[in-house]
């Protein structure tokens, strides 16, 4: 789910990381460091040990090493510390089997042969063949600093990692880097049209990147790492104040009506085709599987085959449907139903009613009426999650209407764009009840905010390639 959105926030950050970086790198405060890049995602993950490692963002340094350090710092404090800093290690100093230890499949010799220039780079200045050598470790150092601009483009890399890190491209600043506006300017515009295109209501669109902004400015980054978290976890931050919208949720309205022995009645309401028939169905199985006991009322008396249609899937999951003559009241057929849930004593009544477009100012008003007759506690608006942002503007206008109380949006599994889900509650300021997640009865989700989170800063299974995001 919501692929697109997800390449659009780690998009951002790797435009922000290349941004710092090359501003870095004129200024000279810049250095490549040893140790683990992360991927946008991994911050998300509940591995606690890959939590600890995204808190601490500190570059992993091999045991032979520190006892290198430990043991050489009285003779060769100034080397071994421009040795750290250039994150290059004169494993040279130990011996073959610990160099084998810590270079894998490589043999000592292929180890000594790869890192001799390095030495001979702090040890043998003066020498003019060493000089030569210098000059191209320095060339390497630079080779694998450019090659942090095209990590994803290059093929140079074939050492198998852990899915959350990338094998180059860690850096550190020197002096400190502090996010300024400047920084963010043509990034935070990139990323409210990004989320424009996918379908993202202009003012949510907004929000997040004036959520995002004022997170960010004034941040001071030491590692690129922490370019990474910060940025992650300030898109998190935008997107949970986006889409948590308080309210109860259908089934302690249920509980709380059922305390007082009356049903909680619900109408259904939205344009022809969101699939309003068959949510009502799944709704009838869900809570039929609760313990409760629906009736469903079909009050679609004006579409052909509308009947028909909610019979079949009031059969299907065995529920009593109430019904009249095709072309009668629907006010009548509400008001029948929520009566025969009264005197049953059946917890619920689901009211079916004709999809109709918000411009429709007959089938509009007659869906006031059933408002006006049947009472019910919840008018809940049905949209299509594909539709993107077509599903706000039209919740928008039923709001005005007839005041919803609350969204159910199908085909939300669907959705690569979200737009749809991470805006329509935040337009109408009313919360998302259920998702529909698939074709079957048991197919539907009673919405939680934080599970849309985690769908949203979630590992997408593949790798993002800025350029294509």
């Amino acid at each position: 789910m919501f692929e697109s959105l997800k390449k659009k926030f780690s998009r951002t950050s790797d435009k922000l990381e290349e941004e710092l970086i090359e501003e870095a790198q004129e200024e000279n405060n810049l250095e490549e460091e040893s140790g683990k890049k992360f991927s946008f995602f991994s911050f998300g993950k509940k591995d606690k040990k890959e939590e600890d490692d995204s808190e601490s963002d500190v570059a992993e340094i091999p045991q032979e090493v520190e006892s290198i350090q430990e043991t050489d710092t009285s003779d060769n404090e100034t080397s071994d510390d421009k040795d750290e800093k250039s994150g290059f290690w004169s494993f040279g100093k130990k011996s073959g089997d610990n160099k084998k230890e810590s270079q894998g499949e490589e043999s000592a010799e292929e180890i000594q042969e790869e890192e001799e220039p390095k030495k001979s780079h702090f040890w043998s200045r003066n020498n003019d063949e060493d000089t030569e050598e210098s000059e191209e470790a320095d060339e390497k150092t630079e080779e694998k600093k450019s090659r942090f601009w095209s990590r994803n483009k290059d093929n140079d890399s074939s050492e198998e990692t852990d899915e959350d890190e990338e094998p180059s491209g860690m850096f550190s600043f020197i002096t400190a880097k502090t996010i300024s506006e400047k920084h963010l300017e043509d990034i935070l515009w990139e990323l409210e049209m990004g989320l424009l295109e996918g379908d993202v209501a202009m003012e949510v669109a907004s929000a997040v990147v004036d959520s995002v902004k004022d997170d960010l400015v004034g941040r001071k980054i030491k590692r690129s790492n922490d370019i990474t978290e910060y940025t992650y976890n300030a898109l998190r931050n935008a997107v949970a104040e986006i889409i948590d919208i308080p309210g109860k949720s259908m089934t302690e309205m249920i509980e709380a009506k059922k305390a007082q022995g009356e049903p909680l009645v619900v109408m259904f309401v939205g344009i022809n085709g969101t699939g309003k028939t068959t949510t009502i169905g799944k709704l009838a199985n869900y809570y039929l599987k609760k313990g409760y006991t629906p009736v469903i009322a079909a009050a679609d008396t004006f579409r052909a085959g509308a009947i028909e249609q909610v019979n079949y899937h009031a059969d299907k999951v065995g529920v009593k449907l109430i019904k009249h003559q095709k072309g009668s009241d629907p006010a009548a057929v509400a008001f029948d139903a929520v009566e025969h849930a009264k005197a049953q004593g059946k917890e619920l009544v689901l009211i079916d009613t004709a999809g109709r477009m918000q411009t429709n100012t007959n089938l509009m008003d007659e869906m006031k009426k059933i408002k006006r007759v049947a009472k019910p506690d919840l008018v809940v608006f049905v949209g299509d999650a594909l539709t993107g942002n077509d599903a706000t503007q039209q919740a928008s206008k039923f709001n005005e209407a007839i005041d919803l109380d609350g969204v159910i949006l199908t085909k939300a599994d669907a959705d690569s764009k979200g737009g749809a889900s991470l805006s329509i509650g935040y337009v109408i300021k009313k919360p998302i009840l259920f998702l529909g997640m698939g074709q079957g009865y048991d197919d539907i989700k009673e919405y939680d905010a934080d599970w849309m989170l985690n769908q949203l800063f979630s590992e997408s299974g593949e790798e993002v390639n800025p350029d294509e995001a």
